[in-house]
């Protein structure tokens, strides 16, 4: 394709619909919400490498809707309009928004591997804080009132969001990561073409 912009179009959407399939092939789910998948982020992640941040948050809150979509049954036992918002904004718009943000990174002064590996794990971060919010300020009463778990009893909502979240979050942090060296060979590969062109 001779247009840059329909190029990074075509491929932005290619790279969405693959993070969208990755994201239904779960290795974990935790009980009430939330998984760990395969590789999932990483699509996400490698737009945000190889494109501008325009491109890259707005093709991460491209997905955030499609997983909003997919997660509507979850949103569903949410009872208040106000506790909706804040699912929605918080499990999903910003939780999967700031992986756009991966791509901050680029142009720190160190090897492409230790670029991605860094914006890897800031925005694994940040998606987990979202989470953690969401958790405590929309899920900890409902969890509580249900009586769905035993630890909801025992602490307090942030502790309880903290570790409730921390319990699908770090594995799909370590499997991202682990796909950290797969983003850089690709950005590594496509760097060397530029420089032969």
């Amino acid at each position: 394709m001779k247009n840059p912009r329909i190029r990074t179009l075509v491929e932005c959407a290619v790279m969405i619909a693959l993070a969208t399939v990755l994201s239904v092939v779960k290795v974990y789910e935790a009980p009430l919400g939330g998984s760990v998948t395969l590789f999932s982020m990483i699509p996400i992640i490698i737009i945000s490498f190889r494109h501008d941040i325009k491109w890259a948050l707005g093709s991460a809150f491209v997905y955030s809707v499609l997983q909003l979509l997919l997660g509507l049954g979850s949103v569903a036992y949410v009872p208040t309009v106000a506790g909706i918002v804040l699912c929605i904004l918080f499990d999903y718009i910003m939780a999967f928004t700031v992986l756009g943000l991966a791509g901050l990174f680029k142009n720190f002064k160190a090897d492409i591997l230790v670029q991605v590996i860094i914006g890897t794990l800031f925005v694994c971060i940040l998606r987990y804080i979202s989470h953690v919010v969401s958790g405590a300020v929309v899920w900890y009463e409902i969890t509580k009132l249900g009586g769905w778990n035993d630890l909801v009893a025992k602490v307090s909502m942030w502790p309880y969001s903290l570790i409730y979240n921390m319990q699908y979050m770090l594995p799909e942090t370590i499997i991202t990561v682990i796909g950290a060296p797969a983003v850089a060979k690709v950005m590594t590969v496509i760097n060397k073409k530029k420089t032969l062109v």
